[in-house]
């Protein structure tokens, strides 16, 4: 970890607010501080950070983070500024410029989108700036009612072909137990996912402000580690520690290698539009076999979709056991459904004699 040149740091609300809402400038500046000196070593950081919602709770008179999407997204919009604002003073203690960059599960599901939100932090490193992250709560929706920005860091450790994840929060780790009570154990290092097979993951913070918890961090590293980034959770006051190589929280061995950046994206930030039901043949042919998926292999279709869009693949019983890119449109599929490629271009011409979803553009979602 301490030789990881290129960094990803998520900084969750509950370490940069108050309880009641509002953000602790000595928090923040506590923070700045570790990440300025990693910068000074000629490492490249990219800080994604929760906390526009918390930050603007005080401003607006509210108490609580509010359960309604409207109120969540005027305290995204008030607190959005003073997060950012509060980067940029802190930063510029020690000259370091600050890029906003404001991300919906979109931006990383769209290929053009996913392109541009790339180049964009690559230059801003070029350039020396240090980008924030944040998703954009302001306009977004599923990421208010679903998300944590836990889940995003991992993607965005992949999208910056990052050497290390550091996940921060207010507890120092995953424990093997609630780390309130005596005897539970911090478990320092996780290889695979048999290490955390004893472990109750709890949910989210006693602060409030947040709406992640243990569950989304080790989902968001088990994400990341699948695509060979280390990661390390830890809390944000021994972020210094974890940024240094240090024997602190809990490290995650990556389990796997850099895939195709639109494989991640369509396994773990596509919304499917639809889903399609496979027969017993295509299912092991999909899965075991890693094919394509034909027509001879379908036997239903539900939802209202375009070519192009993501959808999920079924088995009779209804488990999703794949997710790909469709390439004909909904209400296309019936006229497929249990014909070979060779009958559909005779019958219907020859732009028929294709797979409904190519193994490029396919993942698999079982073990």
């Amino acid at each position: 970890m301490g030789e990881a040149h290129r960094i990803v740091v998520k900084v969750g609300s509950s370490s940069l607010t108050t309880a009641s809402g509002g953000l602790d400038a000595d928090r923040v500046d506590a923070l700045v501080d570790v990440l300025a000196k990693v910068r000074s070593a000629e490492r490249e950081v990219v800080l994604v950070s929760s906390g526009a919602i918390a930050a603007g709770l005080a401003p607006l008179g509210l108490r609580r983070r509010p359960t309604d999407l409207a109120r969540q997204q005027a305290a995204a919009s008030v607190g959005q500024g003073l997060l950012v604002a509060r980067y940029t003073a802190s930063f510029a203690r020690y000259g370091v410029r600050v890029g906003q960059v404001l991300l919906t599960s979109d931006d990383m599901s769209r290929r053009a989108h996913h392109r541009n939100a790339s180049r964009t932090l690559d230059k801003l490193l070029a350039m020396g700036a240090l980008p924030v992250v944040n998703e954009n709560d302001t306009v977004a929706t599923d990421e208010i009612r679903f998300g944590d920005n836990d889940r995003l860091a991992a993607l965005v450790a992949h999208l910056v072909r990052a050497d290390l994840l550091v996940l921060l929060s207010d507890v120092d780790g995953v424990y093997d137990g609630d780390p309130a009570r005596p005897g539970t154990a911090r478990v320092a290092e996780v290889r695979g996912p048999g290490d955390l097979a004893h472990v109750e993951i709890g949910s989210a913070g006693k602060a409030g402000v947040g709406t992640g918890g243990m569950v989304t961090k080790v989902e968001a590293a088990r994400i990341a580690a699948a695509a060979g980034v280390q990661v390390v959770l830890t809390s944000a006051v021994h972020a210094a520690d974890a940024l240094g190589g240090g024997d602190t929280g809990t490290y995650f061995h990556p389990t796997g290698r850099r895939s195709a950046d639109r494989l991640l994206w369509l396994q773990h930030a596509s919304t499917p539009q639809g889903s399609i039901t496979l027969d017993d043949g295509a299912v092991r042919a999909v899965v075991q076999g890693r094919k394509s998926l034909l027509p001879a292999g379908i036997c239903g279709v539900e939802g209202e979709f375009s070519a192009g869009d993501p959808v999920e693949l079924r088995d009779r019983a209804g488990r999703a056991v794949a997710r790909g890119l469709v390439n004909f449109d909904a209400k296309e599929i019936p006229l497929l459904i249990g014909r070979s490629t060779h009958e559909l271009a005779r019958a219907l011409g020859p732009g028929y004699e294709r797979e409904v979803v190519h193994r490029d553009d396919l993942v698999v979602l079982l073990p």
